[in-house]
């Protein structure tokens, strides 16, 4: 397990979420992080707004409104306040999942509707956050890491789009030579470059591509011109909120709480894969970081249609991106680059600045930012363990995906509503992917649960159950004995944060169910802050023991093939694998 768990080292990680970075790289990498999110914001919300018919003032009201609830959750995502926040450098801003079907309700029932549906469908993010110890059986890593795949395949067919969008009567040698100024540039600087240069690649590229751009006067000096350098949004520009919906909102409110939902299953995605990019050495998944993701994600949603503006999510390619490209995953660049965000919400000349660059520069950043978010979402299944039946559902969610994206398989016009649900690979392929895990889950043998209070005394009960249990699926002997064994080396190792009397009143739910030659237990309970998995993955075959608590580690090792421990706020879960024997 040890040499597993070493071949995990990310060695280009310069600086952890905890471990403060030199004024020079926080200065390179808040910029370009900025950069990235302005961009992305003001896209999102100008095709949504445009799409409206909405004059200048309001789209003005929903550029500004939308940078400074991103700056604020993407500061809030850095933080740990309660049960908000990852800890961890996320980059938020309003999201494209929604445009589809908010531009339907924009015609349908006007901007006062689509405020109070963004309202109302974002308490599912919360709802999912609170449930998620319930669902881990189906939001799995498997699960995220295929999530994720999808996702960048399907983007970088868009991106590939781009790269060709030139203005008519523009030379032809324009285009690929601004992807190569770009590409060129971000790439070689990202291999080749050392220090503080490797942290200016992508902003780099950015400028050469720019920088040709200009040469063919693809570069839209008009816009940059009339905006203005200082702005406060016009307040008399804010649609409210319709106290008393009707028809519309009630007909469209289940399509935006199941997109809603996908978009929560994709953020439990972004909390899982940015811990993994974001340390040197693997450790065990967080789940209480995952939870405050969608949590604050939830929350940019709510103050999103509280203001009229598109819902904002986590830009989990940017941000992982970033991190990859630069090595620094220093949690406190997210309040600087929050902050800058909410400062250039005022300074429209700037957002102008960045969004005059031609879309191919533009596209050929999300190229390689796609194709690094492609290679994580494959890491996570290859780190997960692919067994037959996940290989399966990996393979149905991406044909499907896939399939939808590329051709209109179900036949929906594209003026037609469910258009945007059935016409959107990602979508289909996430809901495929949950239907079949689900599917699975429920066809599986049925589990036996105990309940007993967290305590030394409830041993005999515990070894009275496994051993049932067993007998119940003939096992032999043997394996009855190394069941035991791990189900009471599970107890120990629970029971070795203090004394009994500190656990005295803890319950702890023991939950077994058998697949195949294999026995699973579930232990749910509230444990120390320490991760049993990280425990076991530290440990060292030769190591001297030196107490009784390493000892219960140590053989619950070697009699389990496998133990994950899942944190949540409120419950911990402890999964232990025993396979038979003989």
């Amino acid at each position: 397990m040890r040499r597993q768990f070493l071949k995990t080292l990310n060695k280009d990680i310069r600086n952890e979420p905890e471990e403060p970075c030199s004024p020079q790289a926080t200065l390179s990498v808040t910029l370009q992080g900025a950069v990235i999110a302005v961009i992305n914001t003001v896209v999102m919300v100008t095709i949504v707004v445009r799409a409206s018919d909405e004059g200048h003032a309001y789209l003005s009201w929903a550029i500004c409104s939308a940078m400074l609830i991103g700056g604020a959750v993407t500061a809030l995502q850095a933080s740990r306040i309660g049960r908000f926040g990852a800890g961890h450098l996320l980059l938020c801003g309003a999201g494209p999942h929604w445009v589809a079907i908010s531009v339907v309700a924009i015609n349908v029932g006007g901007w006062t509707t689509l405020a109070s549906l963004i309202v109302v469908s974002s308490l599912a993010q919360f709802a999912f956050a609170a449930w998620l110890p319930v669902l881990r059986r189906i939001i799995t890593p498997v699960v995220c890491g295929t999530s994720l795949m999808l996702i960048a395949i399907s983007v970088i067919a868009v991106a590939v789009d781009r790269l060709a969008q030139v203005p008519d009567g523009t030379p032809l040698v324009a285009g690929p030579l601004v992807v190569a100024a770009t590409l060129g540039a971000a790439v070689v600087i990202s291999l080749k470059g050392t220090g503080i240069l490797r942290l200016w690649a992508p902003l780099i590229g950015i400028l050469s591509g720019c920088a040709v751009a200009a040469m063919f006067d693809l570069y839209d000096l008009d816009s940059l011109r009339r905006a203005p350098w200082f702005q406060t949004p016009d307040f008399g520009a804010w649609p409210g909120i319709d106290l008393t919906p009707g028809t519309e909102f009630w007909t469209l409110l289940p399509t935006f709480i199941l997109v809603t939902l996908v978009v929560a299953v994709k953020t439990g995605g972004d909390g899982v894969v940015i811990q993994q990019v974001s340390l040197r050495r693997s450790r065990a998944i967080d789940f209480r970081v995952v939870q405050g993701t969608v949590n604050a994600s939830g929350l940019g949603g709510l103050l999103s249609g509280l203001a009229g503006t598109p819902p904002t999510v986590v830009y989990s390619p940017s941000s992982i991106a970033l991190i990859n490209l630069t090595g620094i995953a220093f949690r406190g660049i997210g309040y600087w680059i929050g902050a800058a965000m909410i400062l250039l919400a005022f300074l429209p000349k700037i957002a102008a600045l960045l969004l005059a660059a031609p879309s191919a520069v533009v596209a050929s950043l999300l190229l390689m930012v796609m194709g690094m978010l492609l290679v994580e979402g494959m890491r996570m299944l290859f780190r997960e363990g692919l067994d037959q039946r996940n290989s399966l559902i990996v393979a149905m969610t991406l044909a499907v995906g896939l399939g939808v994206e590329s051709l209109n398989v179900f036949g929906v016009r594209s003026d037609n509503l469910w258009a945007s649900i059935l016409g959107n690979g990602t979508t289909v392929g996430i809901l495929v992917m949950i239907a079949l895990t689900t599917l699975l889950e429920l066809t599986s043998p049925r589990s036996k649960k105990l309940d007993v209070e967290l305590r030394t005394s409830s041993l005999p009960r515990i070894d009275e159950f496994l051993s049932n249990f067993a007998a119940e699926i003939g096992w032999s002997e043997e394996s009855v004995n190394r069941l035991r064994a791990s189900g009471e080396e599970s107890l120990l190792c629970l029971l070795s944060s203090g004394t009994e009397d500190d656990e005295a009143g803890t319950r702890l739910i023991v939950v077994v169910r058998s697949q195949d030659d294999s026995v699973e237990m579930d232990f749910l309970s509230v444990f120390e802050d320490q991760n049993i998995e990280d425990r076991l993955a530290y440990m060292s075959e030769e190591a001297e023991v030196h107490d009784d608590r390493e000892l219960s580690f140590r053989l619950l090792r070697h009699h389990a093939s496998s133990v994950h421990h899942r944190k949540y706020h409120g419950v911990d879960v402890v999964t232990v694998r025993v396979e038979q024997t003989g």
